[in-house]
């Protein structure tokens, strides 16, 4: 099975680091709120690494749970660090494929990949930290796989 790259853990991390700047900027306004303002700073400085150790541990674990493949006729995905998910999306219920870059990622060279199927609200599947050349190779490759499992499209 395939692993994203491993770039895609600072995008998480930035992720985190603006997370525990929020955090720590809440718990420092509540201190200053209930008129403590001299816990203030420390509360917000424990907060900020707390919720940094937590982000960063979360990134790295998120990291090494998600893997995909593309089988003869089906992509593969196991993702999960708290709950574990196996989505299997067979290439017939693939309606299209878009490719997103953020400004962390494109900063990074990376992609997300972002397959919507028939069905049900909210079908899609997303795959993060792509290089950005395996991410249009992977779009391209789905792509082709839907056409040439609906051979007799109706559009």
């Amino acid at each position: 099975m395939e692993r994203l790259d491993p770039r895609v853990r600072y995008v998480w991390g930035a992720g985190a680091v603006l997370t525990a700047a929020l955090v720590a900027a809440a718990a420092g306004g509540v201190t200053w709120v209930v008129r403590a303002p001299g816990v203030a700073p420390p509360v917000a400085a424990a907060a900020f690494v707390a919720a940094l150790v937590v982000g960063v541990a979360y990134a790295v674990l998120r990291y090494r749970a998600f893997r995909f493949e593309l089988r003869e006729d089906t992509l593969y995905i196991e993702r999960g660090v708290l709950t574990e998910v196996r989505t299997t999306v067979p290439f017939v219920r693939v309606q299209h494929v878009d490719s997103q870059r953020g400004p962390v990622e494109r900063a990074l060279g990376l992609a997300s990949i972002v397959v919507y199927t028939a069905g049900s609200r909210g079908a899609d599947v997303k795959i993060p930290g792509l290089d950005a050349a395996r991410a249009a190779e992977l779009q391209e490759r789905l792509r082709s796989l839907a056409i040439e499992s609906e051979p007799t499209d109706a559009v």
